[in-house]
């Protein structure tokens, strides 16, 4: 760099270090003065930061188990030192939040606990599981649950605690106990002998001192029977007015309150005390049960979160439409063409659905296994009682992850929106729903009950045992916030569709009403036809002898290049 005023060095060449070039320098004079403007001096426009001191260390408390650490070190280095063992997936409790955290263990010096000891370091990990945002300035960090947020103020409320010699300011006194000391005794011992005074001195009588009081004046003033301030503020929800549907003579309604409110289904044939024993439960597993959408609490995220995870990064994310289809809930009875009475589930309304086929297209697939259904099957069919149980509305008492919340985006005629709870049509949907039941009820499940997506079956070899088995569910269910629907619960009965077949003690049978419906099916005109028709009959292949000798005629309607003619022995096949 060229040292300043060369004209001062002109001529000069023999200077050749710093200590010449500043004597000369000191030899210059200068004659006018340089002025600075407010473009070039940041001092002159004070518009310099502001600086601050060390606010301290960060720190937090935090809860792991039943172990309170009050100072958690918040730190974003690296670690240098070689660890000794890493101790995954423990849950760190923040106020009422819970993260998953890996600790790294590392071999240390041996140090006292003193004041200043912090046992554990939080790092980028955490930071990150729980998207931390920290503004250095007010010491405010920020953590996000779910859509939930907590604020907690690093530096303020986990300040360095001093040493006892290093203390400075005012310190604090009671004095309470020696005044005490000093002064109750005294008046204690005053109080005694006024007391001894009087009755040494006797009673007065009751007469003379009313005589002396002052007349009494009755006055009367009617209270309400509540505050209406309050009763304003909080409103009373009645339980809402259900429709009773018709039920088979081996069902009836009981109700868990007066007035016929909270009805359940529980079977007809149970004796007058079984039936105050079940009530009983039920009323103390009340809030399993739900008899409308406002009931469902969400089971919480760290039981289960449904991730939408891509097979390949998308650069766009697109809405999908909606369609209606109908939804049957409950169970009814109706007659056939013969007659005969016959349980079935009618249509009560409709299901809006929305489809998602661009969007699982993309989506990578969840190959949690689905149980078979002849081990289902088997395993629950042989038992004199059941309680059958259903998810009230399942899938929405599922979280979706916050970030994969916008790719659940649709349109309908009131807008465009998102789910926050998990939908109908997802791919990995029924994948995510049986992984949570069977975290939920992972000691119950091939012991006292079985569950396949959101139809539970509970049973047992007596009435007492299929009833502790029942308390003990419920309230599994209370503690993980599942709630069941009211309408498709049956209590105590003696058999019941599982799965599309009747189950009882004397094992498994076809539905009747299952049946009309394949009965009742028209005779197929294409190739799809022919496969919609064999998935219907095969799924009662169990009770049909030589049904892959009675389907063959369908059959060769499925090969390759055949030409679709529906002769007399398909026919035959679809009367049979």
């Amino acid at each position: 760099m060229p040292p300043p005023f060369p004209q001062a060095l002109h001529g000069k060449k023999e200077i050749k270090n710093s200590s010449e070039i500043l004597e000369v320098l000191r030899q210059v004079k200068v004659t006018k003065n340089a002025f600075l403007t407010e473009q070039v001096s940041a001092i002159i426009q004070s518009k310099s930061p502001v600086k601050y001191k060390d606010p301290g260390c960060p720190t937090i408390s935090v809860n792991i188990g039943g172990t309170h650490v009050e100072k958690a070190l918040l730190d974003l280095g690296q670690v240098s030192q070689n660890p000794k063992g890493v101790i995954e997936d423990v849950l760190v409790q923040v106020d009422k939040f819970y993260y998953p955290v890996d600790f790294v263990v590392l071999d240390t010096d041996s140090t006292i606990k003193e004041e200043n000891y912090v046992p554990i370091i939080l790092g980028r990990p955490f930071l990150a599981t729980s998207n931390a945002i920290i503004n250095c300035r007010n010491g405010v960090m920020q953590l996000t649950f779910g859509n939930m947020t907590l604020e907690l103020n690093i530096f303020h409320l986990c300040k360095r605690h001093l040493h006892p010699e290093e203390e400075e300011g005012f310190e604090e006194v009671c004095l309470i106990n020696t005044l005490v000391e000093e002064h109750c005794d005294k008046n204690l011992e005053e109080s005694l002998n006024e007391s001894l005074e009087v009755l040494e001195d006797g009673f007065p009588e009751p007469s003379d001192v009313l005589a002396i009081m002052s007349p009494w004046r009755r006055r009367e003033e009617i209270l309400p029977l509540f505050n209406q301030e309050d009763s304003q503020g909080v409103a009373v929800e009645d339980p809402p007015k259900l429709i009773l549907k018709p039920l088979p003579v081996d069902l009836k309604y009981a109700y868990l309150e007066d007035d016929e409110k909270c009805p359940v289904v529980v079977s007809s044939t149970l004796t007058s005390d079984q039936e105050d024993s079940l009530l009983g439960v039920l009323r103390k597993c009340k809030k399993a049960i739900g008899w409308q959408i406002s009931d469902l609490k969400g089971i919480s995220p760290l039981v289960c979160t449904h991730h939408i995870i891509w097979k390949r990064m998308q650069n766009h994310l697109w809405v999908s439409p909606t369609q209606v289809v109908p939804k049957k809930s409950g169970i009814t009875v109706i007659q056939n063409e013969k007659g005969e009475e016959v349980s079935t589930r009618p249509t009560s309304g409709w299901r809006v659905c929305i489809d998602y086929r661009r969007l699982n297209s993309v989506t990578r697939k969840d190959h949690f296994p689905l149980p078979f259904m002849d081990q289902v099957l088997e395993r629950v069919s042989g038992h004199p009682f059941y309680c059958f149980l259903d998810g009230y509305s399942g899938y929405f008492q599922i979280e979706i992850d916050l970030e994969d919340q916008e790719k659940t985006t649709f349109t309908c005629p009131f807008g465009t929106f998102a789910y926050r709870r998990m939908p109908f049509g997802l791919c990995n949907a029924p994948a995510t729903f049986q992984r949570c039941m069977l975290s939920i009820f992972s000691d119950m499940v091939e012991r006292i009950m079985e569950v396949f997506m959101d139809d539970i079956t509970v049973y047992g070899s007596s009435y007492e045992e299929c009833l502790l088995h029942l308390e003990a569910v419920l309230h599994r269910c209370i503690e993980k916030d599942l709630v069941l629907n009211w309408e498709k619960c049956h209590f105590m009965v003696q058999k019941g569709i599982v799965l599309g077949h009747i189950i009882s003690k004397n094992g498994i049978e076809v539905d009747k009403a299952k049946v009309e419906l394949i009965v009742k099916l028209p005779p197929p005109t294409n190739v799809k036809g022919i496969r919609q028709f064999l998935g219907h009959a095969g799924f009662y292949r169990r009770f049909i002898k030589d049904f892959s000798k009675i389907s063959k005629p369908l059959c060769e309607l499925l090969v390759k290049d055949a030409k679709f003619v529906w002769d007399e022995k398909c026919q035959r096949v679809l009367r049979n």
